[in-house]
């Protein structure tokens, strides 16, 4: 493979955004990354010396980081310090109180999750919910807001998830279960 195109797969965001923003396009990080010898530090420690040493904001020096890593193959695509992890979003035509009450009533629940032996360790009405998987070894954070009148948003992560995998699988659950939640709740 192509350096340059090495560069472009690992890119979540174009080198124009990441320029306008940073001052350095992806291939210009890369190469500033690699004469640093950002192959064998952590993830920690690279976004460490691009705030530091080289004056990115927290965010940015860590979506370079990131970007870095999974370009030269040191960090796999879902992959975070703590395992892998995934997310879905949707938005859906109904109040953010109805929207909640589909999460948080089991009957409800079960008519579009059809999932048993989850546990719900915290629930903040209409804000949150932390979940404790079905499996008892990952987590899912759940986050609902009100999108304007009758229109809210639920976003779903689930991490601590075993690899890559499992990751792509839950990956393909979460968009399923939530688009089967968003036909429920607007017919």
């Amino acid at each position: 493979m192509k350096k340059g195109s090495e560069v472009k797969k690992a890119a979540r965001m174009g080198d124009a955004a990441v320029q306008a923003k940073t001052g350095k396009t992806w291939g210009e990080w890369f190469a500033i990354l690699d004469k640093a010898g950002a192959r064998k530090m952590g993830h920690k420690e690279i976004a460490t010396y691009l705030h530091e040493r080289r004056g990115l904001p927290g965010w940015w020096a860590q979506m370079v980081t990131v970007g870095y890593e999974q370009g030269r193959g040191l960090r796999a695509k879902y992959e975070k310090p703590s395992g892998y992890a995934i997310s879905g979003s949707k938005t859906i035509g109904v109040s953010v109180a109805r929207l909640y009450e589909a999460w948080q009533n089991q009957k409800a629940r079960g008519r579009w999750l059809e999932e048993s032996g989850l546990a719900v360790r915290k629930a903040t009405p209409r804000k949150s919910m932390r979940i404790t998987w079905a499996d008892g070894q990952t987590s899912v954070d759940v986050n609902f807001y009100a999108k304007g009148d009758g229109k809210s948003q639920v976003t779903v992560q689930h991490s601590k998830l075993a690899d890559a995998k499992q990751a792509e699988s839950m990956k393909a659950y979460w968009a399923d279960r939530l688009e089967r939640l968003k036909g429920m709740l607007e017919a």
